[in-house]
């Protein structure tokens, strides 16, 4: 089975809303696909939350979203809102989230 794994820096809207779509696409095609929050992106979530955005909660509920960085997540003043959203705080890389693990599985790694 193919892996994929969105890593998604970019803190517009619209560039997530289409690594999501992508993600849903693969997953339909019966691929395995993840998303790791990083840099910008990890103040997404707060904005997708309060809109109800219903293709964000499927990603998230059914575990194809990861978590958010920590430390970007404190550097941008959002680390309280991801916390209190229940995500997951990711830092395995000197507090960052990092992609090893998933190159180590064999996901293919596609930046946003």
């Amino acid at each position: 089975m193919e892996k994929i794994l969105f890593y998604v820096m970019e803190g517009e809207k619209m560039c997530f809303n289409h690594a999501m779509l992508n993600a849903e696409a693969l997953l339909d095609a019966d691929k395995e696909v993840k998303i790791i929050l990083e840099g910008k992106s990890v103040k997404l979530p707060k904005i997708l939350e309060e809109e109800k955005n219903p293709l964000y909660k499927k990603l998230l509920e059914s575990g194809v979203i990861v978590g958010v960085c920590k430390a970007c997540s404190k550097v941008l003043g959002v680390y309280d809102d991801n916390e209190r959203l229940g995500l997951t705080l990711l830092d395995d890389m000197k507090g960052h989230a990092g992609m090893e693990q998933y190159v180590a599985e064999g996901y293919q790694v596609v930046v946003f």
